[in-house]
């Protein structure tokens, strides 16, 4: 007997078929990881700070850097905040906490490598000019920590990651845009 049933309607009737066919399938896996207190939550990649819980003023404005969720919160003196995807230190005993702020913004920065970045790796070069090479992107802001700074990088595969000998990296267009919204002085806090 020839079936009479439109091709469509087939097709149709298979996909639903095989979707619900995947979903049952997978249903016990979800609803055991669903059922397991191992499983943490995710909503958000990052949690968003209050600036008062760390600062008594805005003053010049804030930056605070959250090295375990990887991202830069910018308020600027009129309290407009923006938030920003970072690069941290690829370990805890190179990352430093706590108050700095801004003391020197560089529009184009040279890069030497610090005694303990030459110390762990001795082929790197003794010095890199400015340009699209450069380990500190198109800006970097030192803070009053020596050889600490919030800069760029051209390498975007080390945003979102620890991959820093220290420093909080930024995607070259995001350090642009603090970099020019940010005045010396400026309050900054590493978390």
């Amino acid at each position: 007997m020839e079936d009479k049933t439109p091709r469509a309607i087939r097709r149709r009737g298979f996909l639903f078929f095989s979707v619900g066919g995947l979903v049952a399938l997978a249903a016990p896996s979800v609803l055991r990881a669903q059922e397991s207190d191992s499983v943490r939550r995710n909503i958000s990649s990052f949690r968003l700070h209050r600036w008062q819980d760390h600062f008594d003023a805005l003053g010049k404005g804030i930056l605070l850097s959250d090295t375990n969720t990887r991202v830069l919160q910018h308020w600027t003196a009129d309290g407009e905040m923006r938030i920003y995807p970072t690069s941290v230190p690829k370990s805890d005993e190179l990352t430093r906490r706590g108050y700095s702020e801004i003391v020197y913004k560089d529009e184009a920065p040279d890069w030497v490598p610090t005694p303990s970045m030459r110390e762990r790796d001795p082929s790197l070069p003794d010095y890199v000019a400015p340009g699209p090479k450069n380990p500190l992107g198109v800006r970097a802001m030192h803070l009053t920590w020596q050889y600490y700074r919030i800069h760029g990088t051209g390498d975007t595969r080390k945003i979102g990651r620890r991959s820093s000998s220290g420093c909080i990296g930024l995607y070259n267009e995001h350090i642009i845009e603090v970099f020019d919204r940010t005045p010396i002085g400026t309050q900054v806090k590493l978390i």
